[in-house]
């Protein structure tokens, strides 16, 4: 792999893992692990009730980390994130200025970006079926 490639690759896994990492350990594991007080908590703009809506919120930001990290359905990964991110700013915090909605514009620009760019060539990679199996390009 040429220098160039490479260097693209890792910074794709250093955002990919470095954002997912931050996105779990601020929003997701703590409703996951505070699920009772989190239901007490979350904000339900569209009326689905409150553990739908934290349903939804874990599966953003636990599942869909967790598969951005592996590298596996990356850019479907970032879909829901790109989501709550939209819905927490543009309806949960319409409210907010730039400076105190900074995290999540931050959030939404990175997990945007992977989104568009995809995993790089560092993922786990999964066997598709009835997909050709060729030998690497030197």
């Amino acid at each position: 792999m040429p220098t160039h490639d490479r260097s693209g690759a890792l910074a794709l896994l250093f955002m990919r893992v470095a954002a997912a990492l931050l996105l779990l350990q601020v929003h997701g594991l703590p409703k996951l692990l505070h699920w009772q007080s989190e239901l007490q908590r979350i904000e339900d703009p569209f009326g689905l009730g409150a553990a739908p809506t934290l349903a939804l919120a874990v599966f953003a930001e636990v599942l869909c980390p967790i598969l951005l990290i592996l590298g596996v359905f990356a850019r479907l990964a970032c879909l829901p994130v790109v989501a709550v991110l939209l819905v927490a700013l543009v309806f949960v915090h319409p409210q907010w200025s730039l400076e105190e909605g900074q995290f999540a514009w931050w959030m939404l620009i990175l997990f945007a970006g992977l989104a568009i760019a995809g995993p790089g060539s560092y993922r786990l990679a999964l066997p598709r079926p009835g997909a050709l199996h060729t030998e690497p390009r030197p």
